[in-house]
C-alpha cells in the first residue's frame, strides 16, 4: 500500500517544496490552500503527479476545523491511505507590539494556532480510526525559539505551535503517532518579500534592505530555499524518525542556536 501525506497551504512555497519532496520520496500527496491559490495549487498537482505520484488539490481554510477535518477525510478516501499530514498553512504579521490590532490576533491565532490545532486533531482521529502510527508535522519558525522586533505578534503564534507540538507528541505517543515541527529561519518565499516590505515601511529602509541585513546575520551565508526545509521535512516524515517526538528542529542556516 502506498504511503499518503496531506500538506496544507501547499500552493507555492515552502509547502510546495514539501510536497514535491514527498513526491520524490514516495508519497501520493494531497495539497490543500485558499480559493484564490487555485490556480498555483493545481500546477503544484501537475508537478507532483509528473514524479510519478497521485495528487489533487482541496480548497480549505486551515483556520476552520471543518475544513480541515474533511481534507484529512477526502486525502484518505481518494488515495487510499493516511500516513502523515504536514500542517505549513500560516500568515504572517509585521508591526510593533504597541500597533498590533485585535483583527491581526484573531486572524493569527485562528490560522497560525487554530491550524495546527486543528490538523493534529483530524489526523489524530483518522489515525486511531485506521488503527495504524502516523506523523504529524507542524509548521514552526526560529521566531518560535526566539522573538523578533516587528514580529512580536507572529513569534507568538509560533512559541504556541512549539507547545502544541510537545502536548500532542506527549499524548499521542501511546498511540503510535510523533509529532515534531520545523523551524524555518529566512527562506526566500513571497511570505518574506512582504515581511521586508512591511518591516520597511516602519524604519524606512529600501526594499531589499531588510532582507540583506537578515541574511548576513546566517552563519552559512546565504537565504534558505524552500528545499532545505523540505530535506527536514523528509527527515521527519520517513522511517528514520521514528524515535524523534515532541521536537521542534532548527533549519536556518546558522541564526538561533539552541
Amino acid at each position: 500500500m502506498s504511503r499518503v501525506a496531506l500538506v496544507t497551504g501547499a500552493a507555492r512555497g515552502i509547502g510546495k517544496g514539501i510536497s514535491l519532496q514527498l513526491a520524490r520520496d514516495g508519497y501520493d500527496v494531497a495539497i490543500t490552500d485558499l480559493s484564490f491559490q487555485k490556480e498555483l495549487a493545481l500546477q503544484t498537482v501537475k508537478e507532483i503527479e509528473a514524479l510519478g505520484r497521485k495528487s489533487f488539490f482541496i480548497e480549505a481554510d486551515s483556520s476552520k476545523k471543518e475544513d480541515l477535518a474533511n481534507a484529512v477525510n477526502l486525502t484518505h478516501k481518494e488515495l487510499g491511505n493516511f500516513n502523515t499530514l504536514v500542517n505549513n498553512a500560516g500568515a504572517a504579521s509585521i508591526a510593533p507590539l504597541v500597533d498590533v490590532k485585535a483583527a491581526d490576533v484573531e486572524k493569527l491565532c485562528k490560522i497560525n494556532i487554530g491550524g495546527v490545532l486543528f490538523g493534529i486533531q483530524a489526523a489524530a482521529e483518522k489515525f486511531q480510526e485506521l488503527d495504524q502510527p502516523g506523523k504529524i508535522i507542524n509548521a514552526c519558525s526560529i521566531a518560535g525559539h526566539q522573538a523578533f522586533p516587528m514580529l512580536g505578534l507572529y513569534s507568538a503564534t509560533k512559541f504556541a505551535v512549539r507547545g502544541l507540538t510537545q502536548v500532542a507528541a506527549k499524548e499521542l505517543a501511546s498511540k503510535k503517532i510523533t509529532v515534531n515541527s520545523y523551524c524555518p529561519g529566512i527562506v526566500l518565499t513571497p511570505m518574506w518579500d512582504l515581511i521586508d516590505e512591511k518591516m520597511g515601511e516602519y524604519t524606512g529602509a529600501p526594499k531589499g534592505e531588510t532582507l540583506k541585513k537578515y541574511i548576513e546575520g546566517i552563519a552559512l551565508g546565504r537565504g534558505s530555499e524552500p528545499q532545505d526545509v523540505a530535506n527536514l521535512v523528509s527527515f521527519l516524515a520517513s522511517e528514520k524518525a521514528d524515535y524523534i517526538t515532541g521536537q521542534s528542529i532548527l533549519v536556518d542556516g546558522g541564526i538561533v542556536y539552541n
